[in-house]
């Protein structure tokens, strides 16, 4: 069984156990969040598609913790003019592992 969701933006394919980096998320470690933008269910051999979203369908998972991925250099230059920049970014982000997919 597996479902395909949408959080941040982004569509996650997921099955009970998965751990997935998604966007952050305004929840504390330790605690469950719902997943409940459903695009697809795959369960005994049968695929249901929502138009966009599967009603009554949700993927429930726990916050394993919040943390921001390593630091990325962003760095703009124009040749010939001496215009330099250097920026560094680090992008938050939500550890999550998938306990229920109920549909």
């Amino acid at each position: 069984m597996y479902a395909i969701i949408e959080t941040g933006g982004k569509q996650y394919r997921v099955q009970e156990g998965d751990v997935l980096y998604v966007e952050k998320l305004p929840v504390e470690a330790g605690g469950t969040v719902t997943f409940d933008k459903v695009v697809l269910l795959s369960k005994d051999g049968s695929v249901i598609a929502g138009t966009p979203y599967l009603s009554g369908a949700t993927v429930t998972a726990k916050v394993e913790r919040q943390a921001r991925a390593k630091k990325i250099i962003v760095y703009k230059y124009k040749a010939k003019k001496n215009y330099r920049r250097k920026q560094g970014h680090r992008q938050p982000y939500t550890k999550v592992t998938i306990e229920k997919i109920n549909g």
